[in-house]
């Protein structure tokens, strides 16, 4: 078995753990931080949206990338001196063609820019293709994917709902997912990315990754409390821990299967291709995937912790299985010894019945007790033996 395998094994038999849920303080502050810094991005810097989405003109022509193309190109198309031109943008696609992309220009502005690309990278005018993108194409694509991602949000909360019986876990995981899309959001505004409709397509899909992470932790814990009210074991904190350390090491294994073909579609898209869907579409999975693993550890399990633990059963649990721990002198977060839980659980089940057999005065616990028939003190077996009378001298 590999070490990391071993590893596992002794996790998940509660042989070693870390303790996630104990430092969920520590967590929540980080994800805050992360969510302050995403918030400020975005607020400060907004999100680059690409010309689907603010409409505008996109040109490209064949050309010999040099290290000067982008630059020779955007003082051709600023030279124009086009009305409402701004800034254009200018990226290389592989390394044979170069793409423009514009405001909405006048029509004589069009042809003027699609002049001065055609002579700058050294091709005939009708070479140099053109397409107009309205905004309210982007505004139609937006509008959809924040119904869809409602109408996602609510099923959601429903099924988990249904699948855990408890609306805490929904709560959690709703909270864990929105988590991951505002930071996953955030990134792109901190970068500069565009944001195209391949970007959204990698948002919503990373809507049901983090999700399926998330539910395998809860399944886990759902299996680990079932019935623990009736123990004094473990609070529900306790037992959502060893949920999370049973499961990490397959959580670890399945981002990290998942984030190493994606990130070579990412360097793929952005280092041999250049700007394209390609790249919009790995890098919102690869930031949506390593967020949403980290969220399904650290922070879905806490909340869930965090909204059972102010149930008054399970505040009552807790009591019980600090008082114990006390009592023992077991260190916090470790089990209490079974045979110390079944001890007080007798005497919890209301009064003892009492024994009114004979007992030794010497006997204790587990001690075999003194049988009451005569004994012979030696024997071929070396320990005494019931004396019993013939069958002749019993009597019929």
């Amino acid at each position: 078995m590999s070490k990391l395998g071993t590893i596992g094994a002794r996790l998940h038999r509660g042989e070693v753990s870390y303790d996630f849920i104990g430092k969920r303080k520590i967590w929540f502050a980080v994800s805050i931080a992360l969510i302050v810094i995403s918030l400020g991005s975005l607020l400060a810097k907004g999100l680059a949206l690409g010309i689907e989405f603010k409409g505008g003109v996109e040109y490209q022509a064949k050309v010999k990338i040099t290290n000067s193309t982008v630059d020779d190109v955007t003082a051709a198309v600023k030279a124009t001196n086009a009305k409402d031109l701004g800034d254009p943008v200018v990226t290389t696609v592989g390394d044979d063609q170069v793409r423009v992309q514009t405001k909405p220009l006048a029509q004589d502005d069009i042809v003027k820019v699609r002049q001065a690309i055609g002579k700058e990278v050294g091709v005939a005018t009708d070479q140099v293709s053109n397409q107009q993108i309205g905004a309210s194409w982007g505004s139609q694509i937006a509008n959809k994917a924040i119904l869809a991602l409602i109408v996602f949000l609510v099923l959601v909360f429903g099924v988990i709902w249904a699948y855990f019986r408890e609306p805490k876990a929904s709560m959690a995981a709703i909270i864990a997912l929105i988590h991951d899309v505002f930071i996953t959001v955030g990134v792109y505004a901190l970068i500069g990315f565009d944001v195209t409709p391949a970007t959204v397509i990698g948002v919503l899909t990373i809507l049901g990754y983090s999700l399926y992470d998330t539910v395998v932790v809860f399944d886990k814990v759902r299996e680990n409390t079932r019935g623990i009210t009736g123990s004094n074991r473990f609070t529900y904190s306790d037992a959502t821990n060893l949920a999370v350390n049973q499961t990490i090491v397959r959580s670890i294994n399945t981002t990290l299967i998942a984030l190493m073909p994606v990130g070579s579609i990412l360097v793929v898209g952005t280092v041999v291709l250049g700007t394209g869907p390609l790249k919009d579409l790995s890098l919102a999975l690869f930031v949506g995937i390593a967020v949403g693993a980290y969220s399904s550890i650290f922070i879905a399990p806490a909340l869930l912790a965090l909204f059972k633990e102010r149930e008054p059963g399970m505040q009552a649990l807790s009591r019980r299985v600090l008082a114990k721990r006390a009592q023992l002198g077991v260190a916090a977060g470790a089990p209490v010894p079974a045979g110390a839980v079944a001890g007080a659980a007798r005497t919890s089940d209301g009064p003892r019945v009492q024994d009114d057999r004979p007992k030794a005065a010497s006997a204790t616990a587990g001690a075999p007790t003194a049988s009451s028939r005569p004994v012979r003190p030696t024997s071929g077996a070396g320990r005494p033996q019931p004396a019993r009378k013939p069958r002749s001298k019993r009597g019929k």
